[in-house]
């Protein structure tokens, strides 16, 4: 997949977004205004930034308990995304969602989840409604390594290759299932080995490289919106942060996250990627670095500034009106 030097920049400002986002909601939770748990997704901006960019704004996406940086990839709004971590009523769910259940129908987003592997069996539905209607629209849903070991994984691969559906199941491989590493707990070594089980492709790519994965994934969808049926991909990554902000990390040391960070930030790859192409010029990495930085404290103040709910509101939009 060919990527122009105007998509390479604004790639690089996507994934810039992702990481000033979450390092903002890392700060604002340890001040005590957002409620609840937060998961944040500071290492694999390229995983959400190269699958997302391969879609269109009327294809659809379900992610996981760690979405912030697939629903901005997808086009979200930094604003009503921080509202809506701050349970205000012009976040994206009216306050009602938080971190961990965010959705937006209009731009394709069906939602975040809370349950692991929650996602499948709305893709399904996704996609079956795709076939019933004889649109070309494509489904992604996000998870993790834990999620491939949960039984509505099983159910929705095969049943997306038994009935042809227009899906790509992308899983982000950060190496730990919560606490648990990949290594230990993934048989056969690999989720992306187990598309052979459905008769269907699978492929494993480099996640920290966001060309790498936005190539491999384009493939995928290309071969969904044909009517070709659905694939697996493995996006190969790592979490900086904890499972959860608050997260003692006993499972790993503090030398392997910093490690990998040092020598494998998926951002800084990038970075010197289009420097050494003359893509990016040092000015100019200045200049969007300051207006990623803006952008976040406008969406931050837009998110505090926006009233809470009412109490009876809880009461409204529970039903689908008739």
């Amino acid at each position: 997949m060919r990527t122009t030097k105007t998509e390479k920049l604004h790639l690089f400002e996507k994934m810039l977004t992702i990481r000033a986002f979450e390092e903002k909601a890392a700060e604002l939770f340890g001040q005590n205004l957002i409620p609840g748990f937060i998961h944040l997704s500071i290492g694999e901006e390229a995983s959400a930034v190269g699958t997302c960019s391969v879609l269109r704004p009327d294809d659809y996406m379900a992610t996981t308990h760690r979405g912030h940086g697939h629903m901005l990839a997808k086009g979200a709004d930094p604003g009503r995304m921080f509202a809506e971590l701050f349970c205000r009523t012009t976040g994206y769910c009216k306050g009602k969602g938080g971190s961990m259940h965010i959705a937006d129908f209009s731009a394709g987003i069906l939602g975040a989840n809370g349950v692991v592997g929650g996602g499948f069996p709305i893709m399904v539905g996704a996609g079956l409604s795709i076939k019933l209607r004889g649109t070309d629209q494509v489904g992604v849903v996000l998870f993790g390594d834990g999620a491939a070991n949960r039984g509505t994984f099983h159910e929705a691969c095969n049943m997306a290759a038994i009935f042809n559906l227009p899906l790509v199941f992308v899983c982000e491989n950060n190496r730990f299932a919560s606490t648990t590493p990949a290594d230990f707990a993934l048989a056969g070594g690999s989720v992306s080995g187990r598309a052979a089980a459905y008769g269907i492709p699978g492929h494993s790519v480099d996640g920290n490289d966001v060309l790498a994965v936005r190539k491999v994934v384009g493939q995928a969808v290309a071969r969904a919106r044909k009517g070709q049926g659905p694939s697996i991909v493995e996006n190969q990554t790592y979490r900086y942060r904890g499972h959860f902000e608050g997260d003692p990390q006993k499972y790993r040391g503090e030398e392997e996250v910093k490690a990998s960070r040092r020598e494998n930030d998926p951002i800084e790859r990038f970075r010197k990627y289009l420097l050494k192409e003359k893509t990016l010029s040092a000015k100019r990495e200045k200049a969007l670095r300051a207006q990623v930085a803006a952008a976040i404290e406008k969406a931050v103040d837009f998110g505090l500034k926006s009233p809470e709910p009412h109490p009876e509101a809880a009461l409204e939009d529970l039903f689908v009106a008739p």
